[in-house]
Order: C-alpha cells, then sequence, then structure tokens
C-alpha cells in the first residue's frame, strides 16, 4: 500500500492544474478545525477543494506542502482504517522537512473508509495539518462528525450551480445586474429557462440535450449504485427504483410511505414498509431528494402528516421525466426550494386549520430570518392566483407575520398587507 500510496502523491504533485470556475461558496478555515466540503456526486466538491489549493498556491504555499488523495480511486481498493497511518509515513518520508511546516491535507470521499473519522481526529490532534474533506453522503456531517469530531469540523455544503453561477459560467453576466431595462430582461428571461431546463451541473452545461440527459441519468444511476445499494447493502433494487420514479415524478408533492407501499403491492413489488423508510433516509442522505415536513409545535403532527419531497436539481427531474407545459409550476417551485436550502434556511410547508396553504415557511437558524414564500407559475388565471393568494394571507395572520412574497415566473406587482410578487429570475438574484 505505502508503494500506491508514493505513486499517488507523486502524481499530485505533478499533474496541471485544472481550469477552474470559481464558485460563489467560500471556505472558511480555523486552526483545528477539518473543513468538511459534502454535498451530491458531481456538485463539484473536488473542483471546489482544487479552488483552495489555488488560493494557497496564490498565497505562496508550496504544493508540496498539499496533499490529495482520492479514496475512490480504484488503486485504493482494499484501503483500511490500518493503512492511514501508511500516508503519514509516505508522505512525510518524501518531505521531512516539512514536519516543522504548516501542511494541507485533502481527503476526497473519505467516508468510502470504515472508521475514517478515528484517523483524522488523531490528525487534528497531532499534526500541523489543516484537513480537507469531502464527501457525497450526508452521513458525513450527521453521524460521524456529530459523534466523532464533535466542535472539531466546519460544514461547507456544495450544491449545483446557483442562477447567478450559471450566468456567469455562461458569459451572460459578470455579476448579477442591477438594473431592469429591456435587454437585461429579455437575456434573463432566455437564461431562466435555460436554468430551468438544464439544471446546474457543471459538467452538462454545454451539452447537446440526448448527450446530457443522458449523463444526468448517469448520476442517478451512481448514487443509487455507490451511495445507496452498496454502502447500505440494499437487497431490494426494484423497489427503490420505483421509489426514485415516483419521487422525480412529483416534486413538491406531499408523500407518504404507506400510501407508496400500496401502491407496490398493487404492482405486485414485494418491499417490507420500514425497508421503504430506511430506502428514502438513503436517498436524502446522497443528497439526491430532501424532505419538507408540516410547520407544527407539535411533534405528533410532523410525524403523522406527510413531508413534501424536492430533488435537489431541476436537470435530474427534466432527465428523469417527462415534462409539458402544465407542470412548470413544480419545476418552478422545486427552483425556489433549492434557492432558501442553499442559502442554509430550515424549510417546512404550512397548512391551516381551514385549508389554507403556503410553500415555504423558511427560518434562517443563524440571522433568525423568517421568510414566507408562495410560489405561482403566473397571474393570468385568476381563480388560481386568488387561491395562493388567499393561502399566503391565511398563514401570515395565523403566524403573525407581516410579510410575504410570491414567486412567479415573469410576473411583478406590490399588492396589500405587505405582498410582493416577484419573477423567478428577479427574486434568485436579489435573495440574501
Amino acid at each position: 500500500m505505502k508503494t500506491i500510496i508514493a505513486q499517488l502523491i507523486d502524481d499530485f504533485h505533478e499533474r496541471k492544474r485544472p481550469v477552474l470556475f470559481t464558485r460563489q461558496t467560500k471556505m472558511v478555515q480555523v486552526p483545528g478545525k477539518a473543513n468538511v466540503v459534502i454535498g451530491m456526486r458531481r456538485t463539484g466538491k473536488t473542483f471546489f477543494c482544487y479552488q483552495k489549493m489555488q488560493e494557497l498556491l496564490a498565497d505562496g504555499i508550496s504544493i508540496t506542502q498539499m496533499l490529495y488523495l482520492n479514496f475512490e480511486d480504484d488503486r485504493l481498493i482494499g484501503f483500511t482504517v490500518q493503512d492511514f497511518q501508511a500516508i503519514l509515513d509516505v508522505y512525510y518520508g518524501k518531505y521531512p522537512e516539512l514536519h516543522d511546516m504548516k501542511c494541507y491535507f485533502f481527503f476526497d470521499e473519505i467516508q468510502s473508509i470504515a472508521k475514517w473519522e478515528s484517523f483524522i481526529r488523531r490528525l487534528l490532534d497531532t499534526e500541523n495539518v489543516q484537513i480537507y474533506l469531502t464527501g457525497s453522503s450526508s452521513k458525513l456531517l450527521s453521524t460521524e462528525i456529530a459523534t466523532q469530531l464533535r466542535g472539531r469540523s466546519l460544514i461547507t455544503e456544495i450544491f449545483p450551480f446557483s442562477f447567478p453561477e450559471f450566468l456567469k459560467y455562461h458569459q451572460l453576466f459578470e455579476k448579477s445586474p442591477t438594473r431592469w431595462g429591456a435587454k437585461t430582461v429579455s437575456v434573463l428571461r432566455k437564461a431562466l429557462r435555460d436554468y430551468l431546463e438544464i439544471g446546474g451541473f457543471p459538467e452538462v452545461q454545454t451539452l447537446e440535450r440526448n448527450i446530457r440527459i443522458e449523463i444526468l441519468q448517469g448520476y442517478i444511476d451512481s448514487v443509487l449504485l455507490k451511495d445507496v445499494i452498496e454502502r447500505h447493502k440494499v437487497n431490494n433494487i426494484t423497489a427503490i427504483k420505483y421509489l426514485v420514479r415516483h419521487l422525480m415524478n412529483s416534486p413538491g408533492s406531499r408523500f407518504s410511505v404507506n400510501k407508496f407501499y400500496n401502491s407496490l403491492k398493487t404492482m405486485s413489488v414485494r418491499c417490507a414498509k420500514n425497508s421503504l423508510y430506511e430506502y428514502l433516509d438513503h436517498l436524502t442522505d446522497a443528497y439526491l431528494f430532501y424532505r419538507v415536513p408540516i410547520h407544527s409545535r407539535s411533534e405528533k403532527s410532523r410525524m403523522l402528516n406527510p413531508t413534501k419531497i424536492y430533488t435537489v436539481d431541476t436537470g435530474l427531474l427534466n432527465a428523469m421525466t417527462f415534462r409539458n407545459s402544465s407542470n412548470y409550476g413544480a419545476l418552478l417551485e422545486n427552483l425556489v426550494f433549492m434557492q432558501l436550502r442553499r442559502h442554509g434556511y430550515m424549510i417546512e410547508y404550512v397548512n391551516t386549520k381551514e385549508g389554507y396553504e403556503t410553500d415555504f415557511f423558511a427560518r434562517h437558524p443563524i440571522k433568525n430570518e423568517i421568510k414566507l414564500v408562495q410560489v405561482c407559475w403566473d397571474m393570468s388565471d385568476e381563480k388560481t392566483f386568488q387561491r395562493e393568494l388567499r393561502g399566503l394571507q391565511t398563514v401570515m395572520k395565523a403566524l403573525s407575520l407581516n410579510s410575504g412574497t410570491i414567486v412567479t415566473y415573469d410576473d411583478e406587482a406590490s399588492l396589500d398587507n405587505n405582498i410582493v410578487v416577484i419573477p423567478i429570475w428577479k427574486w434568485l438574484l436579489l435573495f440574501k
């Protein structure tokens, strides 16, 4: 194993650095704490680490002071927790002078190695290193870090491109526009349509549609195989594929495991109900789906009411399902959810006793800000718009909130009671 590690270190130090697209997300560095970069596969976590390496090189740090290993490299098959010490032996054997200098270790997809957290904790306690970890499973955040790296880590989440990043990548706007002239608005409308269709995964941005769909479908297969089936030893492949297909076909809809369980029975697909709960946990752990519970102070109510399910990227939704104009509203709602989630909001949906609903009650745990957001494709259908408006007004009154937002595709207005109607392309750029 030492020979392989030595080869990987040499390869990294000799390799030409990739051309990078600078992400808006920033990584805060604190001595004594590991930086953990998490998110779904192919969102750009590795390149985000290369972005950090580039910043270090610009600050005068030598490339030999950096170490990068990808634990999904086939040459590391068979690597176990006992082999971690070999990394230090080989690295400091090559560069003994670095023992007295600050070094920067980047470990990619480290969750592939069982009991990795023990090694990282030892490094933090005994070596003069800054550690950067990446992983494609939220278990890297919720379980291992919470139990083994208590207070010893800082989390950075990487998502597919945001709308401003999409505009910058396609060289439409270097910075978010601040004026809304006719030309600017025309470009933004077209870009929003493209963003809704293509999504934000970096690799597929400039690909022809059929190839893009094939690659995005491959992402789903990769998540299922590596982050769910292999990692959690799932045996009922048929049931979990049906589950993914069902969730992809109904973004933003309420999901009940009981109802889906009964649907599988009608199709003669055998699966234990508890297994379905586990599969949903695994899929959300892999950052493919997100669950939104009902807003309630009662834990019993939160458990009994179905959750809403959203997908990490609208491009994935388009790659997995057939879309027509009648369900673009669901894509719009998914886009709004991801913007709130990207900015760190804790999100719930609200349903009042009278049956009125608002899509998103979003609270920021640090800034302690609350946003009440309703999503409506357009205002042309008076009956539909009035229903959405009435739902927002009722929830504002019930929760004693003095403002609300209705996000549309292209409509804009200021209504009574401090309610703002704003087009999605402007809301995504102005959101803070």
